[in-house]
């Protein structure tokens, strides 16, 4: 039987320009809602059992970031659940996968996908917790709940941390890091999580987009919006998934934000802070130095010394998350990136950087939120 490749599913994304022959398959990206934004990709591949496949991304070198496809390695899966590295050379205009599917069926991937039945798992199993409670702050343009995770005890002297994760769908490790930290955090038996609850209360966001998830979009929201530029001033229309944050945050207050996130070219986890806004001193700046060097202290997959440039002081863009909250609430906020890539200093081949290597960044943070709540 001939190859055959689909993308019609939660997540998927690819265009097949030619499939004729398996050693020269032609496909494309298709872009986001908006036409601005393009790069993730998800597909299956059939019928091509143990032949020397070569799919060719013809569309390459015009995604929004054609840096993070230079020494990069596609992921590919038979279940599902185990991703592994294949081949992938990018020329400069077209990534090309060269690989023999090990079976009859397999998929293809930018980098491991979080579908939504899997999101939605994830909240029920949270919801098993007597300390946690849901809230649904409003319907997504394509009719998903936002949800909202309220962990720990809302009293008035409880710090208020909150996380949100997945502003932009395709950076799915930060989904994955969500389920890591999650599942530490409600671990009965772990002291350090009982004793971070017992100060503060954590409102977490596990994805800010599921929209954009669902479609397969790299950065937007079903109405073309890229979620981390709306908080300067969301629409409850266009982007709702930020307002209504917004207006929990009034409610609740915030001590703490953490925006979690991936970055395409860099082959590191780091933080991004708020230097730029209007407020930072140096006060902010020790802050954020020493959450940075206690995360390095804990994970080795965590470095301070590659991430984005500085911003110059007050030339913050409070279009994102943390440079918003940051200077609205007056608190320590970070953006965490992970690569999509492996980690250039603790790297492996067969996985590169995954979905368990996520997670387990996920649990580290735990111990670093508990060591930095007294300073908050």
């Amino acid at each position: 039987m001939s190859i055959q490749i689909y993308s019609h599913f939660d997540g998927g994304n690819i265009n097949i320009i030619d499939s004729g022959d398996p050693a020269a398959v032609k496909l494309s990206i298709a872009p986001d809602a908006g036409d601005e934004h393009l790069q993730w990709f998800s597909f299956q591949v059939c019928n091509a059992r143990d032949q020397a496949c070569v799919f060719s991304i013809e569309n390459a070198g015009t995604v929004s970031f054609p840096e993070g496809f230079k020494d990069y390695q596609a992921v590919c899966s038979v279940d599902q659940e185990h991703w592994f590295r294949v081949p992938t050379e990018f020329d400069g205009q077209r990534l090309i996968i060269r690989h023999a599917p090990p079976a009859d069926i397999v998929y293809y991937a930018y980098f491991a996908p979080y579908s939504l039945a899997r999101h939605q798992a994830l909240i029920a199993d949270a919801l098993n917790s007597p300390r946690v409670r849901a809230e649904t702050l409003c319907a997504t343009p394509d009719g998903h709940a936002h949800t909202l995770l309220i962990i720990g005890d809302e009293t008035p002297q409880a710090k208020k941390l909150w996380i949100t994760a997945r502003q932009h769908p395709g950076e799915t490790m930060a989904e994955w890091w969500v389920e890591g930290f999650l599942g530490r955090l409600l671990d009965g038996d772990d002291p350090v999580s009982r004793r971070l609850l017992e100060d503060a209360v954590v409102y977490l966001v596990p994805n800010m987009c599921i929209d954009g998830a669902v479609r397969g979009h790299l950065r937007c929201n079903a109405l073309g919006r890229n979620l981390n530029r709306e908080w300067a001033d969301p629409s409850a229309e266009a982007s709702p998934e930020v307002y209504y944050v917004i207006e929990k945050m009034k409610q609740t207050g915030v001590d703490f934000a953490f925006d979690v996130h991936g970055d395409e070219a860099l082959a590191y986890n780091f933080i991004a802070g708020a230097e730029g806004t209007d407020s930072w001193n140096d006060h902010k700046q020790t802050q954020l130095d020493e959450f940075k060097t206690l995360l390095a202290s804990i994970s080795p997959d965590f470095q301070t010394e590659f991430g984005y440039e500085v911003d110059p002081p007050k030339s913050s863009d409070m279009k994102k998350c943390t440079d918003y909250v940051a200077e609205t609430f007056d608190c320590l906020a970070m953006t965490l990136e992970m690569p999509f890539k492996d980690s250039a200093i603790t790297p492996n081949e067969q996985i590169g950087w995954s979905p368990g290597r996520c997670q387990t960044l996920g649990m580290a943070c735990v111990d670093a939120f508990w060591h930095t709540l007294p300073k908050l």
